[in-house]
């Protein structure tokens, strides 16, 4: 499922052995992540980037648009196919997402970007999201019935909708769900090479049933302790080396001090998601974790939520969860036993003021609704960020931390030790570890640079 790739905009293939074969499916101008992307475009964020702030906004306001996307919109058969109404969209023959037609309908125009967010885009967010996650589970129910399948995979770019995936997981008919890491057209290339491999060459495909053949997606590059050092001292950056045994201890005092700490181990990851290779982590106890990380080391907007990495042998402890998320493409709920009681006092807060309530023991990565979207960290995929866990975890008792990815708003994730410096400098980061390398932000030479770096990249 996604937005468009050639005509087909969602596609449905059946897997056995080294073969896929293709079922059905809908084509384009008729496409689900095309209509999510004209609400990201209604509401004043960029498409094809911004979705998941749509995504993440939605917590904060009431479905109270699902009849009107219904009766004007999209129309949605049972079985979960829909065709939408083109009178509204202008995205097929003009150069926009919606027209005066869609701003009529909803009484407004589009928010203009960066402008402030209001109840209603926080209701429309809410909207969509229903109406895609209600497409998401009815297609899933026809496919299962068709098929006699209980395995299902994902792909496409609606598929990096983790709210829906959680639903999807929870309450479809499928008894274990995969989501590709990169389900967007860099998940779609390596698809074609693999179709290539299997189908037309005719190698086999081998599983073993447990985990999956990307390993955790980290396949990117990595670098040696010589080139870490050459680096560091290229930069004139001042570092301390420890040994194993010693730093992940140091790390989670660190950590258990409030500290936030820029992550650097390994490949990087190959997707949209930082999974505990170039990560920013930080402790998910701390009540102001979220604003402190969104405003002052991402630079981003306050509403957006953190994703929790938590030890994968103790999941269950913290979410209603019991199943491997090591793609950080799963919702859950945070345990009711974890969950604090939000003050009636409270119920008066409406919209992004809601920030300010406790909700849980890990207030830090719950949002609104009580969900997060977590990433499982294991032993055999990613060693040292289950190390990491599992030193902070007795440190503190908890097994959990914040994960977000190891870039500002607007760029990359950091991919060299240099990018890694450079972000760390500019951010009000507090440490940065590149594999055994510790360096302090208190220790380190000022740091200049000639005109405003936050011009270098568009936001997204």
């Amino acid at each position: 499922m996604d937005g468009v790739g050639e005509w087909a905009t969602t596609s449905v293939w059946l897997g056995k052995g080294n073969q896929l074969t293709p079922l059905w499916q809908i084509d384009f101008p008729h496409s689900l992540g095309l209509l999510y992307s004209a609400f990201t475009y209604f509401t004043g964020f960029k498409v094809n980037s911004g979705e998941y702030k749509l995504m993440g906004l939605a917590p904060y306001g009431t479905p109270r648009h699902v009849d009107v996307i219904r009766d004007h919109l999209i129309d949605i058969k049972a079985d979960g196919t829909f065709r939408l109404q083109m009178d509204y969209f202008d995205y097929a023959t003009g150069l926009r997402m919606t027209n005066e037609k869609f701003s009529a309908l909803f009484g407004r125009e589009p928010r203009a970007p960066e402008s402030a967010l209001t109840q209603d885009d926080m209701d429309i967010a809410a909207s969509v999201q229903a109406v895609t996650e209600e497409i998401v589970l009815k297609i899933a129910q026809t496919i299962h019935r068709e098929t006699a399948v209980d395995h299902l995979c994902l792909a496409g770019g609606v598929s990096l909708n983790c709210v829906a995936n959680g639903r999807l997981l929870r309450e479809g008919p499928f008894k274990r769900l995969w989501v590709q890491p990169a389900a967007g057209d860099a998940g779609g290339a390596l698809g074609c090479a693999l179709a290539v491999w299997h189908q037309y060459a005719d190698k086999p495909r081998q599983s073993s049933g447990a985990m999956d053949r990307m390993r955790g997606a980290y396949l990117g590059p990595s670098f040696s302790s010589d080139e870490i050092s050459a680096a560091l001292d290229q930069l004139g950056a001042e570092y301390h080396v420890h040994r194993d045994e010693d730093l992940f201890s140091l790390l989670a005092e660190l950590l258990d001090q409030g500290k936030v700490l820029g992550w650097f181990q390994g490949r990087m990851e190959f997707g949209p998601r930082a999974l505990g290779a170039r990560s920013i982590i930080g402790d998910p106890r701390k009540t102001d974790m979220q604003s402190v990380m969104n405003l002052k080391i991402k630079y981003r907007e306050s509403f957006r939520p953190f994703a929790p990495a938590v030890l994968s042998e103790r999941v269950a402890d913290y979410f209603d969860q019991t199943t491997e998320s090591p793609y950080m493409l799963l919702v859950a709920n945070v345990q009711n036993d974890r969950r604090k009681i939000v003050e009636p006092s409270d119920g008066t807060l409406f919209g992004i003021e809601q920030l300010k309530q406790i909700r849980s023991e890990i207030p830090a990565v719950t949002h609104v609704d009580y969900s997060a979207r977590l990433q499982t960290v294991h032993r055999d995929t990613n060693p040292r960020f289950h190390a990491l866990l599992e030193a902070f975890d007795a440190k503190t008792g908890c097994p959990v931390v914040v994960n977000t990815s190891f870039n500002v708003r607007g760029e990359p994730i950091v991919c060299s030790p240099t990018d890694a410096y450079r972000c760390f400098m500019r951010t009000e980061m507090d440490c940065l570890v590149v594999e055994n390398y510790l360096l302090l932000k208190k220790e380190q030479p000022q740091w200049t640079e000639q005109g405003d770096w936050r011009h270098e990249f568009e936001l997204d």
